[in-house]
């Protein structure tokens, strides 16, 4: 049986010495996890065949079934991930604001570690290194469970970052991940208000809401992206189609990816037949709404409400038309997660329109939802996209990783 609350104790303590740990020994770390990563390939790689091929057997769609999978190349740009992250500033003991109060006493608010970072992911092998080691350079223990479909690569993955950071001196706890996938252990972990500080689930709409509903950990929300793309009537059309291609089907798996596209009435009928021609280069399939279908005929299924609300992650766009800017703002206040949209226009009011009248966390101007990244961001890698107001909001990286704290320093004052 998990003695979780074992396991949260030695997290707790690994916190502890982390805080305290200098950004060139957490460098250090970081750069034993690279090149361990790459040291014992052989043995990450075999645990990984090892789950992608009970998932196949176990009928897991392609499109997740890639975002399981790890091969060198995947591994390499991992490892390489991890030294980018060695290369960042570290955030801890920023001061983020100092002065002097009337009294004479200097205030200094200054950025510290949140302590242990518990996160629920799932299908994604590199996320257990990239949550890891962005709560290694942000002074926090990362307290992990992955899904049960990658669970050999996961404890593959744990084994060698523990043995890199034993061999730099540092708590092997500064990384913990669950063995046991049972959904019982995990309920259990999201009870553990007394040895972690927040809780971030990443992964399907089904994931975060049970987080959400079962959590007595504090817990920040990411992941679930029904993002938009709204393309206006004074869009250059052929640049609007390949930001769709892009956004739609460069790679369909993640949360940042467009599954509802919403074309300007005057540009329907010559814009739909474009952008289908390039989405149909990548099979996409197309769910739209009656002028749609007018315009592009049966080859496209009808769109119901439940498409509209939908994070497909695969091969699937939503499609409506619209009479102008402002019925695609309210057709997205309606359906949208909060995550990233986008509008195609050379209309500099529309483009301010959508922007001030629309609450998501990223929101783009003439460019594809894709770029919603930590690393694209210049952060390094990320722990998720937060689509929530408190504490972050958007690519979470280190600095979203810390809290702060005030230190007061004075001469003998005492307060009348």
């Amino acid at each position: 049986m998990t003695d979780l609350i074992a396991m949260g104790r030695e997290a707790r303590a690994a916190a502890d010495v982390l805080a305290v740990t200098s950004a060139e020994k957490k460098n250090e770390a970081l750069a034993a996890i690279s090149r361990a990563l790459l040291d014992h390939r052989q043995e990450i790689l075999e645990a990984n065949r090892l789950d992608a091929e009970e998932a196949e057997r176990n009928g897991m769609r392609p499109a997740m079934l890639d975002r399981l999978k790890l091969d060198d190349k995947r591994l390499a740009s991992i490892a390489a991930a991890v030294m980018k992250v060695a290369g960042l500033d570290d955030p801890v003991g920023d001061v983020m604001d100092e002065w002097d109060m009337y009294n004479g006493l200097h205030v200094r608010k200054v950025r510290v570690p949140m302590g242990v970072v518990g996160i629920i992911y799932e299908s994604r092998p590199n996320v257990t290194v990239d949550a890891a080691v962005l709560c290694l350079k942000s002074g926090n223990a990362a307290f992990l469970r992955g899904g049960r479909e990658t669970i050999r690569s996961n404890m593959a993955l744990e084994r060698v970052m523990r043995q890199a950071l034993a061999s730099v001196g540092l708590p092997e706890a500064c990384v913990t991940l669950l063995h046991d996938t049972d959904h019982a252990v995990a309920r259990e972990m999201m009870g553990m208000r007394d040895y972690i500080d927040v809780l971030i689930p990443r992964g399907s709409a089904r994931l975060i809401r049970t987080v959400l509903e079962n959590a007595k950990v504090p817990v920040i929300e990411t992941g679930v992206g029904n993002c938009h793309v709204y393309v206006d009537k004074s869009a250059d059309l052929q640049r609007a189609a390949e930001i769709i291609l892009n956004a739609k089907a460069q790679r369909v798996s993640v949360c940042n990816a467009a599954e509802t596209l919403l074309v300007h009435e005057d540009v329907a009928d010559q814009f739909l037949p474009m952008a289908k021609k390039l989405l149909d280069t990548k099979n996409v399939e197309l769910r739209g709404d009656a002028r749609t279908r007018a315009v592009l005929g049966d080859c496209v299924k009808e769109a119901t409400e439940e498409d509209y609300y939908t994070e497909y992650l695969d091969y699937i766009l939503a499609v409506k038309v619209v009479s102008g800017v402002e019925e695609a703002v309210e057709h997205i206040r309606k359906y949208s997660t909060h995550h990233s949209e986008a509008i195609l226009t050379n209309d500099r009011a529309n483009a301010d329109y959508f922007t001030s009248h629309i609450d998501s966390a990223a929101l783009y101007v003439n460019a594809s939802t894709r770029f919603t990244d930590g690393e694209e961001f210049g952060f390094g890698a990320e722990i998720g996209i937060s689509t929530q107001k408190l504490h972050a909001r958007g690519p979470m990286a280190l600095r979203e990783l810390c809290s702060y704290k005030y230190i007061v320093e004075g001469d003998g004052q005492i307060r009348q």
